[in-house]
C-alpha cells in the first residue's frame, strides 16, 4: 500500500496540478468538492485501466500480484469499476463519522485506525485470506508465479 501510494501521489499531483490549471483556481477552497471528485474520478481511471489491462499496478508487478475474477479470469472493466469503489470502505465509513457525529479530528482519525486494522484483519478469516471488498466485488488477489504463465496462476 505504501508503495502505491507513493505512485498514486504523482498521479494525483499531477492531476490537481492539471485541475488548478484549467480551472484558474486561485485558492484551495475554490472549487474543493468538484477538485475532490476529479481526483476520485482519476485514482479510479489509474486504477481500473491496470486491472483490466494486465491485472497489476506497477506496485502489484514488484509485489507479484495480480487481481482476477472470482472465476480467475481477467477483470472485466465493470468489475474493475465496483472493486474501486467498494475498495473505498477501507476509508469511508470511519470518516464518515466525523460530521455525524461531531468527533475531534484525533478521535475520528483513531476511529480510522481502529478500522483500518479491522478491515485488513478481516481477510485472515476469509477461507482464500481476500479482502471484503474483493469478496464483494467478484474479485481476488492472486499471486503470480514467475515460472508459470499467467493463465495458469490464475486458476
Amino acid at each position: 500500500m505504501a508503495y502505491e501510494g507513493v505512485i498514486l501521489f504523482g498521479v494525483v499531483f499531477f492531476a490537481g496540478y492539471l485541475f488548478s490549471t484549467l480551472t484558474q483556481q486561485r485558492n484551495g477552497l475554490t472549487h474543493h468538492n468538484l477538485l475532490a471528485a476529479w481526483i476520485g474520478v482519476v485514482a479510479g481511471v489509474y486504477f481500473v485501466w491496470f486491472w483490466t489491462h494486465g491485472g497489476q499496478t506497477l506496485p502489484m508487478k514488484t509485489w507479484r500480484l495480480r487481481v482476477v475474477g472470482a472465476d480467475g479470469k481477467a477483470v472485466s472493466v465493470g468489475r474493475a469499476i465496483v472493486r474501486y469503489a467498494l475498495a473505498w470502505l477501507w476509508f469511508l465509513p470511519p470518516l464518515a463519522l466525523h460530521p455525524l457525529l461531531k468527533l475531534s479530528l484525533p478521535v475520528t482519525l483513531g476511529v480510522a485506525a481502529v478500522w483500518f486494522v479491522l478491515w485488513a484483519a478481516a481477510a485472515r478469516f476469509d477461507r482464500e485470506r481476500q479482502f471484503p471488498h474483493d469478496r464483494l466485488a467478484g474479485t481476488r488477489i492472486v499471486t503470480v508465479d514467475l515460472a508459470r504463465p499467467a493463465a495458469a496462476t490464475a486458476g
